[in-house]
């Protein structure tokens, strides 16, 4: 070769190659940068060492590895901190937290359920809620389901005769809210997106009890979702039939605890009743079992349990 550089036209034609094979091999050498272009319009080449050639080749990839990897410690140096940060404050939290008075309650329940993302369980035994507490829960459960957070309540049986517990469970359930009714046996509880329950102290309903212990939440979850399978819809329009259903039910577990030896004071708290309402469904079902007194009550519950059947026309007293 004449020159130190050359334009494929001007390559050398072999005996045994055709002029496809060789403009095949000139951009086979172009493509691996073993012939390097000499001008903008890229009309000449001159042949290039591999070594330098190989740098031309790896060059963008380290360039695209370089960025990708100042990209990835963007990242780090953004998000771990955050990360950091929320662990320790998890950390930091202590695994039980009681909540000594009704306004700490309150501002638990306003935090947590703001900060809920996906589900909310609440069981409220005690039947009816006051209609201060169904207010003051009315803007928590709103803003909780317009962001999408599922949740599902649970009363007791008595609380479908309350228009006021009526109402805020029609509202609720229009905006997609799930809630059942259960006879008893089941604790007050919040639980929030299945890391932190809320509970009753016992002995003092206005304080509370924050666990955020997993174990002990998962308890309470499960204990919920064994709950939630036995507990039947909540009727927004209480119809005779439903009525007459619910109060049935209500005297099968009043029978269930008179078998136990339960004082009606106690078989009141546990049905979310007052004790005047309790001892009314007592004494009907006294009269309709032909019961001359508490003690013949028992004994005669005690003699048929699972053959009575006390239905009659439905008290919609619910409570006094």
């Amino acid at each position: 070769m004449e020159h130190a550089d050359v334009c494929r036209d001007e390559l050398p034609r072999l005996d045994d190659a055709d002029t496809e094979d060789v403009a095949a091999a000139f951009r086979s050498l172009a493509e691996r940068r073993l012939l390097m272009p000499m001008s903008a319009e890229n009309r000449r080449y001159a042949a290039a060492p591999p070594d330098a050639a190989v740098e031309a080749l790896i060059r963008p990839l380290v360039q695209q590895a370089r960025r990708a990897q100042n990209a990835a410690d963007r990242l780090r140096r953004e998000l771990v901190p955050v990360y950091e940060s929320a662990l320790e404050r998890r950390l930091r939290q202590p695994l039980f937290e009681e909540l000594p008075d009704v306004p700490s309650v309150r501002r638990a329940l306003e935090r947590f359920a703001a900060e809920a993302e996906r589900e909310v369980l609440t069981s409220q035994p005690g039947g009816a809620r006051k209609e201060e507490v169904l207010r003051e829960a009315m803007d928590r459960t709103e803003a909780m389901l317009q962001r999408g957070v599922r949740m599902r309540t649970l009363y007791q049986h008595t609380a479908q005769y309350n228009p006021g517990t009526a109402a805020y469970v029609e509202i609720v359930s229009g905006l997609g809210a799930e809630v059942r009714t259960l006879g008893e046996g089941f604790m007050r509880m919040i639980a929030f997106d299945g890391e932190i329950v809320v509970i009753e102290q016992k002995g003092n309903p206005k304080a509370a009890l924050v666990v955020r212990e997993p174990s002990v939440v998962s308890f309470a979850v499960a204990a919920f979702e064994l709950m939630w399978l036995q507990a039947d819809p909540f009727p927004v329009n209480l119809g005779r039939a439903q009525a007459i259903q619910v109060s049935d039910k209500t005297k099968e577990d009043i029978i269930r605890l008179l078998i136990q030896g339960e004082s009606d004071k106690v078989i009141a708290r546990r049905m979310g009743m007052t004790v005047r309402t309790c001892q009314r469904h007592i004494a009907k079902i006294m009269e309709r079992i032909g019961a001359k007194s508490r003690v013949h009550a028992g004994y005669l519950l005690r003699e048929h349990e699972g053959n009575l059947v006390i239905s009659d026309s439905p008290d919609r007293s619910g409570n006094d």
